[in-house]
């Protein structure tokens, strides 16, 4: 028996079922320790439930619930993994973030439910500060983000003050603090809008991107466009900073003149239209 298109609708099925034929997951896990970490799809439950929790901390926006579900289906089309190439993203973002004299890590609702503690030790390895940047911006989610960083171990959260702006934006994303972004000469934008990705470059910050889709705007006008997903991405840089903390700044500087993000940003791509998802 076929489908309309051809498709051998019994093997379909058979295929779809053996996917899904995962060990047993609660409905509603009341804590990510709930999830199994022996199930395949372990880290797309632990990133849905994240998003989920930061909705009913009042950190992450509803429209981060649609954002989440765009990123994880690029994610699986890229194989649920980190490509070669977006390592090699990573460690000259760590180049980056060290050689800087004033980094910044720019922080929405999604990558505060996300990557609250990885954000914090990705901080503390570079020097970089933390600011917390929101297109959907309220006083109390501002400070419900502040608070729900300092309570994984940041010291000093920047955002709140909101004494500077980025020209260009007529949204609330251009508010940042003067003594934060306004003042970065590099920053880390993961998740980021496209508008403002371009205006920060505009603005002659050098800016690292964590985009899952190579193709966004944000991706294609950073000079450090990591595709990847941000649970493995930080983490990564993180790990790359610590290995290059006593490294000279000619040898960062090597890094960071040797990566090509156009390469990066078309071997993601290659990945994606080529990708096996057997």
């Amino acid at each position: 028996m076929t489908d309309d298109a051809g498709v051998d609708a019994d093997a379909e099925t058979d295929a779809n079922d053996e996917r899904t034929a995962d060990p047993e997951v609660p409905a509603d896990p009341e804590h990510e320790s709930e999830i199994p970490e022996d199930h395949p799809r372990y880290q797309s439950l632990l990133t849905r439930h994240r998003i989920e929790h930061g909705v009913d901390l009042g950190i992450t926006s509803k429209q981060g619930l649609i954002a989440e579900g765009r990123g994880e289906a690029f994610d699986y089309l890229l194989g649920e993994e980190t490509l070669p190439s977006a390592d090699t993203a990573a460690r000259a973002a760590a180049a980056h973030l060290l050689l800087a004299e004033h980094p910044v890590l720019s922080v929405n609702g999604n990558v505060a439910a996300l990557v609250p503690g990885e954000v914090v030790a990705l901080a503390e390895a570079t020097g970089a500060d933390i600011e917390v940047n929101l297109f959907n911006r309220t006083d109390e989610r501002m400070q419900a983000i502040a608070d729900h960083l300092r309570e994984h171990g940041a010291d000093d959260v920047k955002g709140l003050t909101a004494d500077g702006r980025i020209p260009g934006l007529s949204h609330e994303r251009a508010k940042v603090d003067a003594d934060g972004i306004g003042g970065a000469d590099v920053v880390v934008v993961p998740l980021e809008d496209g508008d403002r990705a371009e205006a920060l470059g505009a603005m002659g910050k050098t800016e690292i991107v964590i985009d899952l889709n190579p193709m966004s705007r944000s991706a294609q006008v950073a000079a450090v466009p990591i595709v990847d997903n941000i649970i493995r991405a930080v983490p990564n840089v993180t790990r790359h900073a610590e290995e290059l903390a006593d490294a000279s700044d000619e040898e960062l500087r090597e890094i960071v003149e040797a990566f090509d993000p156009e390469a990066a940003l078309a071997d993601a791509e290659r990945a994606i239209r080529e990708g096996d998802l057997d």
